[in-house]
């Protein structure tokens, strides 16, 4: 069986769920570590309002039993505490006419009219024309960020089960709007020098947006606060930096097997996410190959390795043992203060496009979803690899796997 996830529910609506099915039996799961990536996701400078009314916690629906899963589907479950303030207007069973209108004329709500303004650079329109909807809450709704919370959260407990392997996954903001991090500090340079790992997460955790560098930070920061007093927004690029991925996951038999292919189409599936490299990513269209391509060398105690990344850790569609780096760059967050024009879908006149709570710059938070959604796909070809249904046959295999490499 392969692991397969769906989620469901609305930004506003009373939780988020999922689905995660294959997952490996007898696996202790650390519930607080997955609280405490869902409260990583929702930190961040540059952030708004909605971050401080969830405190997302995660709850186990099926699938578990006494913190330990049974290899049955898992069942997630994430309560909007947003919801009390939108019950009336996303209540998924439909409320009495005679009440809505008493409660409609009691209080003249934000919810009282319907959405038809269209905001440029979100699905609002093209969600509308698809689905056939009148009203643009019912697009933005499901289309809304709030999704990836349990993404993270289906993400977290592939993570857990990755580090189990010793395989480590980490992220880190290397651009806000016009300031960069200096490529010195980014994995393709320093890809042979991860033995200080714990001190670049040590950094990450005492940065506001996710950023190994304080000096660049700060300017980041500036940057972030000029651009809130404009109305405006920011977008930004992040590195994911996956260690100890052992040689042979993924194929080059078919395009649909491919690792890059599939790690860099499950970034691009993240809401704002616009572009996606891996490894050394367009530079390599800008160099001669004897620049780009990655010399290969043995030694008796290293086995096989490289003395540079470009290729990110993958080549044919396949990981070489190398750390696979996979860099996003998200657009600006479309919803802005000061609205751009738009056109009323149900009169057709020009309007301000629609006005919703946004964040100014959300390239952080990206970064961490971004982290769970690579976990999910290491650990879907952990289990096309590896196959096993129970955690112990899991970590056997694989240790034969590593037994089987020591002879080539």
């Amino acid at each position: 069986m392969s692991l397969n996830f769906l989620t469901a529910g609305e930004s506003h609506g009373p939780a988020l769920v999922g689905i995660l099915e294959g997952f490996w039996s007898n696996f202790e799961i650390d519930e607080s570590k997955i609280n405490s990536e869902l409260a990583r996701r929702q930190s961040g400078y540059g952030r708004g309002g909605r971050m401080k009314i969830e405190g997302d916690t995660v709850n186990f629906l099926g699938g578990v039993r006494q913190g330990v899963t049974t290899g049955a589907p898992i069942a997630f479950q994430i309560f909007n505490k947003d919801y009390q303030n939108w019950k009336d207007e996303m209540n998924p069973s439909k409320i009495d006419s005679e009440e809505s209108s008493t409660k409609q004329s009691e209080s003249q709500s934000k919810f009282n009219t319907q959405v038809t303004k269209p905001r440029p650079g979100h699905a609002d329109l093209a969600g509308a024309l698809k689905y056939d909807q009148s009203d643009i809450r019912n697009i933005l709704e499901r289309s809304s960020a709030r999704e990836t919370a349990m993404r993270t959260a289906v993400g977290s407990l592939c993570k857990q089960l990755l580090q189990d392997l010793n395989i480590k996954i980490i992220s880190h903001v290397t651009r806000i709007g016009s300031i960069s991090l200096s490529q010195e500090l980014t994995g393709v340079t320093h890809t042979n020098n991860f033995s200080n790992m714990k001190e670049l997460i040590s950094n990450l955790e005492r940065s506001q947006l996710n950023c190994i560098d304080p000096k660049t930070e700060q300017k980041m920061i500036e940057e972030i606060d000029s651009t809130r007093l404009q109305g405006d927004t920011l977008g930004g690029e992040f590195e994911v930096i996956v260690e100890n991925l052992p040689p042979g996951l993924g194929s080059h038999v078919h395009y649909h097997r491919k690792l890059d292919g599939l790690l860099a189409g499950a970034l691009m599936g993240l809401q704002g996410i616009k572009g996606v490299e891996i490894g050394a990513g367009f530079q390599t269209a800008t160099l001669p190959g004897s620049q780009i391509h990655d010399e290969i060398f043995y030694s008796q105690d290293r086995g096989y390795y490289r003395d540079q990344n470009n290729a990110g850790g993958v080549e044919g569609g396949i990981s070489n043992g190398e750390p696979v780096i996979v860099r996003g760059a998200m657009k600006p967050i479309p919803t802005l203060s000061k609205p751009l024009k738009s056109v009323d879908i149900h009169t057709k006149e020009a309007f301000d496009a629609q006005i919703e709570r946004s964040d100014c710059c959300a390239v952080p938070s990206a970064a961490i979803v971004a982290e769970h959604i690579i976990a999910y796909e290491l650990a879907k070809v952990v289990k096309e690899k590896f196959g096993s249904d129970s955690i112990d046959e899991l970590r056997r295999n694989y240790q034969a796997y590593f037994e089987y490499l020591d002879t080539r």
